[in-house]
């Protein structure tokens, strides 16, 4: 039985995209992604030769890379398209699946400015450009997310990165930490920072911020255990200045728009991870089928097939969840603690999968002669992504 066969509801167009997305993903992620995850320097990822900037141009070539940005498509459907985009790419690789969703992240928070420079620069469809979101600090990580607790609003936790109003302009100083997801390479960033200490994070301002700007330095990205396709990296600001309308929400609205971005975050997160699970347990069933143990594919041997069969119920579940979550955003104001548990059961589910699908590899699990030790160590580091688990949980419980 193929996880595709309970879709329901899907048109003619809805099924040719998703196969379009299957196809980029087996053809030019997986190879990609097993590729970049080889190179031993992460800068050789983002070197002008990397296969990575091919796999761009491609994507950028596919008539739904711009589908997230796109007005005038009817919002549920938008959402449904989406999950079954954002699953497909990171069945593939979800390191790349990741950052090719960040390319358009910065499109609504510059056409919020109204600046037509900026949107002429940023927003052109024809010319794409790639953004990110710069929120974790070094000193600072997920408890930039946690609202609801006392630290949030306590003047006395200090940011690493600020910005002040001198004049028309803001100046921005500080650091974000390495963990920004196309750090090293965006053109743009969408800056969360402290702009009113005397607030604590609460006090926080959302910028858009062109990273060719004086000021703004990028070192080496960096070198880390999982999801090695996707680009992270520190973005410094010595005194960055900025006009006061890149500033897009400021102290006054900044916790309604951490929240939404909250929701936004892990509920793609939960789309994603589901991608990787699924491609944990399609591995481990090709491979059960065909490795002979005890005179028989070990599929035949009962506890095998029941160790299967629990993988593949638990990412029937997470998907499940995942679009509900998806198609209930698309048709009212997100709810965090649903957002939450997406993300938190998906990126578990994916974990628990591919440490399964390892087990049944047995010692060829362990050998980066084959794709799933690779979709092991990226699974393991959803679980700390875009906001700990555990912290995650926290924030979720509040909402309660």
């Amino acid at each position: 039985m193929s996880f595709l066969d309970l879709e329901i509801g899907l048109s003619e167009e809805d099924l040719a995209i998703r196969d379009m997305a299957h196809k980029f993903a087996a053809e030019v992620l997986r190879p990609a992604g097993q590729a970049l995850d080889r190179m031993q320097d992460p800068a050789e990822v983002i070197a002008p030769s990397s296969i990575l900037w091919d796999v761009f141009k491609k994507y950028h070539a596919l008539e739904f890379s711009t589908l997230i940005t796109d007005d005038s498509v009817d919002p549920v459907k938008k959402a449904r398209l989406m999950c079954l985009i954002n699953e497909e790419l990171a069945w593939g690789d979800v390191g790349l699946a990741i950052t090719l969703g960040l390319c358009q992240f910065h499109v609504p928070w510059v056409r919020h400015t109204q600046d037509r420079d900026l949107i002429a620069r940023f927003c052109n469809p024809d010319a794409p450009t790639i953004g990110c979101w710069a929120l974790t600090e070094p000193d600072h990580g997920s408890d930039t997310l946690m609202l609801s607790e006392p630290h949030f609003s306590d003047p006395s936790v200090k940011p690493n990165c600020s910005a002040h109003k001198d004049g028309n302009s803001y100046v921005i100083r500080g650091q974000k930490a390495a963990w920004v997801s196309n750090g090293s390479i965006a053109d743009i960033a969408v800056l969360f920072c402290t702009v009113d200490k005397s607030m604590g994070l609460k006090g926080g301002g959302i910028f858009v911020v062109p990273l060719d700007l004086p000021g703004v330095s990028r070192p080496r990205p960096l070198d880390k255990l999982g999801q090695r396709s996707l680009n992270q990296g520190e973005i410094f600001f010595d005194d960055v200045r900025v006009p006061e309308h890149y500033m897009v929400l400021g102290p006054n609205l900044y916790t309604i728009g951490l929240e939404m971005m909250l929701c936004h975050a892990n509920a793609g997160m939960g789309q994603i991870f589901v991608g990787l699970a699924r491609a944990a347990y399609d591995y481990a069933l090709a491979y059960a089928k065909q490795r002979v143990q005890g005179g028989v594919p070990i599929f035949e041997h009962q506890n095998v097939r029941s160790r299967l069969f629990k993988m593949f119920t638990k990412v029937e579940a997470a998907r499940a969840l995942a679009r509900r979550v998806a198609l209930y955003n698309a048709g009212g104001a997100p709810k965090v603690q649903h957002c939450i548990a997406s993300k938190v059961l998906c990126t578990n589910t994916a974990f628990e999968v591919a440490s399964e699908a390892v087990q049944i590899f047995g010692g060829n699990g362990m050998s980066r002669e084959y794709p799933i030790e690779k979709i092991f160590r990226d699974a393991r580091a959803s679980l700390i992504e875009d906001g700990c688990n555990e912290v995650l949980s926290i924030i979720g419980g509040s909402k309660l």
